[in-house]
């Protein structure tokens, strides 16, 4: 793939990885993180070579960019770095493309694609799954809303980074797809949970269950890559407990505006308040089995 000049708004957990896969390609990366400290950190780490570099604000960043991607925390989050008067959006030249990483609502991706149309530049929602390991390993699921005529431009790049790359339709499309996403892994992982709980109390050797079911029927990704953590109590590392109900927060106020019923997904976000209060906001979400303990 040709050498790209590309700019990344976001160097969270999932965006510092992104990035770095980015500029280990070969493209030209310029980068914009609201602490400009860990911009500093991620440059020092990919190198500068005259090919990356590090700048205040989200405008500088991308100009003269073709593709920039943005991942960041929320909503607000979202419309102030591209929508804002020094956001991406503001410097952005007509042709280029913006794709949004955050997990957020459809309402923002819609807003955003709105307002990147009428600068005739081409917008795609595209959260992402797989944690921060997918990050490090260039191995993320994305999902994508918006055109096909834009989608074919950017998953090129996008598939620097991932391992599947997907359009799912039109402007909020990929949110709606990722909310999906994380509401059949919060009944999961509860499932999990009540599973290997259940496994202890019966005097069971848990890490031999899930050895043996692991094999069949109730295998999943949260219980290959959960299970023996959850047993073994250790969740400091994953996605948060507070990311977890950020997510979910989205996902109910879409269900409340299609109709769809979410009593499991509810009942499961009370329980991470629950790990919230207790100091776990931090946790993986597989956290949830120490409500059972």
């Amino acid at each position: 793939m040709e050498s790209r000049k590309l700019a990344f708004l976001g160097l969270g957990v999932m965006g510092y990885p992104m990035a770095g896969h980015l500029a280990r390609a070969g493209h030209s990366v310029t980068v914009y993180n609201r602490t400009a400290a860990r911009a500093a950190k991620w440059l020092a780490d990919a190198g500068a070579g005259g090919k990356n570099a590090s700048v205040p604000t989200p405008a500088s960043a991308v100009s003269g960019s073709s593709i920039v991607m943005m991942c960041v925390g929320n909503d607000d989050d979202v419309r102030a770095v591209a929508l804002g008067p020094d956001g991406a959006l503001a410097a952005m030249k007509p042709g280029a493309i913006l794709v949004d990483h955050t997990t957020a609502s459809a309402t923002v991706a819609r807003e955003v694609h709105q307002a990147a149309a009428a600068r005739g530049i081409g917008f795609l929602d595209a959260p992402v799954s797989g944690g921060q390991a997918g990050a490090e390993n260039g191995k993320l699921t994305i999902m994508v809303g918006g055109d096909a005529a834009t989608f074919a431009t950017a998953e090129p790049v996008l598939a620097t980074y991932a391992k599947a790359v997907t359009l799912m339709g039109g402007p909020g499309a990929g949110q709606l797809t990722k909310m999906v996403n994380q509401i059949c892994i919060a009944g999961l992982v509860q499932a999990l949970s009540e599973g290997l709980n259940f496994a202890a109390r019966a005097g069971l050797e848990v890490e031999k269950v899930l050895d043996v079911i692991g094999k069949g029927a109730a295998q999943s990704w949260q219980m290959d890559n959960r299970g023996k953590t959850m047993a073994a109590d250790k969740f400091d590392f994953g996605f948060a407990v507070d990311w977890m109900r950020k997510d979910l927060s989205i996902c109910m106020g879409e269900a409340r505006v299609n109709g769809a019923q979410l009593p499991v997904t509810a009942l499961v976000d009370q329980f991470y308040a629950r790990i919230q209060a207790v100091g776990g906001a931090r946790w993986d979400t597989s956290s949830l089995i120490r409500l059972l303990r």
